[in-house]
């Protein structure tokens, strides 16, 4: 079935008009949204720009230092969430994560992972080591090649722990002295890293 339209030759010139002027605003509205949108995507899923705020992570990252993350290295994380909705991935021992700690994302190393061994000795123990301590380190805790120095209250949270539980990872800060990490709050579920720092 077909339908015939009659249009007087004035409307045909006014709606011409009106196409065109809407046609020359069109692209660049359009421009902006979608360059909007594709840069929430990247930021929020596939890489994103962080500004390092502490000394945690020295000497490897410096305070004020910008860092770029892989967001898509372990899975798909629910838009500001702290959690992982699809993982694919896990951490890998020396692997710079990020993950969401008191509402905050902070930056760490990976230094074991879910069935590591790890094993707490007294540093009166121990023969010399070149690690950096403060002065309340009393202990330390050896997880495969790496020794961390753990204070009192450290030691007590970490004691009769022999192995990092399936699922987690042990994250800890490069400063020890001045690091607040697994050491602290304990060990780091895989679906809580959302990220991995691949450059800076």
């Amino acid at each position: 079935m077909f339908f015939d339209f009659a249009i007087p030759p004035k409307k045909i010139c006014v709606c011409a008009k009106i196409f065109f002027m809407k046609s020359k605003s069109f692209p660049l509205f359009s421009v902006v949204i979608i360059s909007l949108f594709v840069g929430a995507v990247l930021k929020l899923f596939i890489i994103d720009i962080l500004l390092v705020s502490g000394r945690s992570m020295q000497p490897a990252i410096k305070d004020g230092e910008r860092i770029l993350v892989n967001r898509l290295a372990y899975g798909i994380a629910a838009p500001f969430g702290e959690k992982l909705i699809f993982q694919w991935a896990t951490p890998k021992k020396g692997d710079v994560v990020i993950y969401l700690w008191n509402d905050k994302i902070v930056v760490k190393r990976c230094v074991a992972i879910g069935g590591d061994k790890i094993e707490i000795l007294r540093l009166d123990d121990m023969e010399s080591s070149s690690m950096e301590i403060s002065a309340d380190s009393l202990y330390t805790l050896r997880a495969g090649s790496s020794l961390v120095p753990l204070s009192e209250p450290q030691y007590l949270s970490l004691r009769g722990v022999r192995a990092v539980p399936d699922g987690y990872i042990l994250a800890i800060g490069d400063n020890f002295a001045e690091s607040v990490d697994s050491r602290t709050y304990g060990f780091v579920a895989n679906r809580n890293v959302i990220g991995r720092v691949i450059g800076k």
